[in-house]
């Protein structure tokens, strides 16, 4: 089988999983293409599928907890449009595998980096409203990520402003965070934080990235506090 009946035929499963048929392939192809493989690529395309994003989560976080107040939902949407959360819902339709990269990014794990497998999906999006327009787009964002947008418990799981709001009502002060480990290659790194408050540590927590170790040390920190209070 040739490169380009290969291609094809990635093109086609690709369209399958994510449940949108592309008019125009060569918008497909460019979302999938990677600065590393040439020109064109998928950076002007990442530029729009920024705000595609965000009017679309916005959009259907507005329909979906209408008793959220404006800072609740700017919280949840910051979530997730940052980059973790792009590159695992990416990582659940195999993204990485139908990427164009260049060799040398191909050999250091860049089909599994987070930081893009998180463009290529933004990337997709606005090659989706382009073909087929806002609806088709937002139709993708359901689709994608209806499960996390429908979440319960969204308020009780930044823990970290829960415990800058409790420490700051109870000791007058802000919890520091303290990087305390970095460790594993570039595309699979786990770190190692600790919070601090009043000098003295209360919670430690690791994550494959600095913000999901420090959530996870600001629980634990939760639970010391309020237990010793």
């Amino acid at each position: 089988m040739s490169y380009f009946e290969t291609m094809e035929k990635d093109l086609e499963r690709l369209q399958d999983i994510i449940g949108y048929k592309f008019s125009n392939h060569a918008l497909l192809i460019e979302a999938l293409t990677h600065k590393s493989w040439g020109s064109p690529n998928n950076e002007r395309l990442e530029f729009l599928g920024d705000s595609v994003l965000e009017l679309a989560i916005s959009h259907l976080l507005y329909q979906s907890l209408p008793e959220a107040t404006e800072g609740e939902l700017s919280k949840i949407r910051s979530w997730l449009v940052s980059e973790d959360s792009l590159a695992e819902i990416a990582g659940k339709v195999s993204l990485g595998e139908f990427l164009r990269l260049g060799k040398g990014e191909k050999n250091s794990g860049g089909r599994r980096k987070p930081s893009i497998l998180a463009s290529a999906l933004e990337a997709l999006l606005a090659a989706v409203y382009l073909d087929g327009g806002f609806e088709k787009a937002l139709e993708l964002v359901r689709r994608l990520f209806g499960s996390q947008i429908g979440k319960k418990g969204w308020r009780n799981e930044d823990y970290k402003t829960q415990l800058q709001e409790y420490t700051q009502a109870i000791f007058r002060e802000v919890p520091v965070y303290l990087l305390l480990s970095e460790q594993g290659p570039e595309h699979s790194k786990t770190f190692e934080v600790a919070v601090l408050v009043r000098g003295k540590i209360w919670g430690r927590g690791k994550g494959k990235s600095k913000k999901e170790a420090e959530q996870r040390a600001a629980e634990e920190a939760l639970r010391m506090i309020r237990h010793d209070g």
